[in-house]
């Protein structure tokens, strides 16, 4: 076998050849970005069929190390680096500095962080989503749709939704740029103190439209997180559904032990 011969004659062909092309990635003799090689030299080079090629392909896409082009072939994934998400990117000081939480964020991660607004505008309240604003299905509320890019790379996929009545009378919520701090600094501005913030996250597949729209490849692994942010009269002002590609995230908490 190639570079990095597999210890092991128990392991399944597929495996050794996965953990051999996984060594070559480590070490930087498969470079970022780099092509795989093909299907056909991987078959003459490992003396393997077809199926077996695929399947340790398949393998690797799973963990990860590569991502797989339709019609181009597979390449060594090239990320930025892990971002951590921690819940202070919702201090009210970086509101009052006038960053919103992406942009505290970004400071942080060390990578060029841009954002891509796709939609704004009314729409009817998903059923989850009506749940949680405690509204019925179908109601009128503000979607704002936009894709997080980190060093050019798109990193995650968040919409917030706002009820109708809360955002209709100001005027910044309509905008692409709703201004300093973002949607949170504009609802505190308008009387609509926040005093907590709520995130359930839950570790599945990508859909099908979720892999292209994050760069991902078909099977990958996205953190889809869902949280509500309500006021201290305890009314929940906006809901933010968010998908994230779960390589390139750790989810990072502080939170105060209780006796």
């Amino acid at each position: 076998m190639a570079s990095g011969e597999a210890a092991s004659t128990a392991k399944a062909k597929y495996q050794q050849i996965a953990d051999d092309l996984s060594t070559q990635i480590r070490s930087g003799a498969l470079a970022p970005g780099a092509a795989v090689p093909s299907e056909s030299e991987l078959m003459k080079r490992y003396g393997v069929a077809s199926g077996t090629v695929r399947k340790a392909v398949g393998e690797l896409r799973t963990t990860q190390p590569i991502e797989t082009h339709h019609g181009r072939g597979s390449f060594v994934r090239s990320r930025p680096p892990v971002q951590r998400k921690s819940s202070d990117r919702f201090r009210r000081a970086h509101r009052l500095a006038g960053k919103a939480a992406y942009l505290a964020e970004a400071e942080q991660s060390g990578g060029v962080s841009s954002v891509n607004v796709l939609f704004v505008g009314p729409t009817p309240a998903p059923p989850e989503i009506a749940e949680r604003l405690e509204a019925p299905v179908g109601a009128q509320v503000l979607a704002r749709k936009r894709r997080y890019f980190r060093d050019g790379t798109p990193t995650e996929e968040a919409t917030s939704y706002l009820p109708w009545d809360v955002v209709k009378d100001i005027p910044e919520m309509f905008a692409e740029n709703p201004g300093g701090g973002g949607i949170y600094a504009r609802l505190e501005e308008h009387d609509y103190g926040l005093a907590e913030f709520t995130e359930t996250a839950q570790v599945r597949l990508a859909t099908k439209a979720e892999s292209p729209s994050l760069a991902l490849s078909p099977g990958s692994p996205v953190i889809h997180l869902v949280r509500n942010a309500t006021t201290s009269a305890g009314h929940v002002v906006e809901v933010c559904d968010t998908v994230m590609a779960a390589d390139q995230f750790v989810l990072d908490y502080r939170f105060a032990a209780k006796g």
